[in-house]
């Protein structure tokens, strides 16, 4: 179900396995960045200090999360930005600009919770527009990497010439026959993944930045 719990369950899956762990790891240097630099109040690099904790922080949210508790993106946000605070608080330094209280993990996790509820609501709205229903993106999610990869670059595509996006939501249509003539991807992905291709479009190029983080594969194929 890569809809919305598939990270979870990935990580999860990767919490005793090294090699998987590091590729999982990898994979999510994004959000460890920008998690890291929320924090900071300021952009955070490899460079600096609290890359390393950030990335440790992380790596210990893996070994620590519990499935049951919720989403995995929000429990690694909380847990590198509490050990960044404490960086901090040790140094001594920045006490004006960061919140030094530590608030309940649970706390923190049912707010973004609520507001991933938030963004499926609206974005369930957005959908109902094209004919389908959010539910049924389980169904048409791309499962094998190589697919993922195409959809990855189609979307990609989509969200790189703005006119696709206005003339998507004006028809109602995937514009298949432009993304495969110029973005090279098989009409038959597009065909059989089309409700996913348009949501995943929509979510990434609307305002809704906690469904955007399950789709961290795509931004990372746009960023190549």
């Amino acid at each position: 179900m890569i809809v919305l719990r598939e990270i979870d369950q990935i990580a999860v899956q990767v919490a005793n396995d090294d090699e998987k762990l590091s590729a999982f790891i990898k994979q999510h240097e994004f959000l460890i960045l920008k998690t890291a630099s929320k924090t900071a109040k300021h952009f955070i690099s490899k460079n600096d200090d609290e890359w390393a904790i950030a990335l440790v922080a992380f790596s210990d949210a893996i070994k620590k999360y519990d499935y049951e508790r919720g989403s995995f993106i929000s429990f690694a946000e909380l847990i590198i930005h509490q050990n960044l605070v404490d960086y901090y608080r040790v140094q001594g330094r920045r006490s004006v600009e960061i919140r030094v209280e530590r608030i309940e993990d649970e706390a923190i996790v049912e707010y973004n919770d609520n507001n991933l509820k938030l963004e499926i609501e609206a974005i369930t709205q957005v959908l109902n527009s094209y004919d389908f229903r959010f539910m049924d993106l389980v169904d048409c999610s791309p499962k094998v990497s190589k697919t993922k990869t195409a959809c990855a670059k189609a979307v990609s595509y989509i969200l790189n010439n703005p006119i696709l996006v206005k003339e998507m939501r004006a028809s109602k249509q995937l514009p298949a026959k432009i993304i495969e003539k110029n973005a090279g991807v098989p009409r038959k992905i597009l065909e059989r993944h089309r409700k996913y291709l348009i949501a995943a479009a929509e979510i990434l190029h609307g305002d809704y930045p906690y469904l955007s983080d399950y789709l961290s594969y795509i931004k990372e194929e746009d960023m190549r």
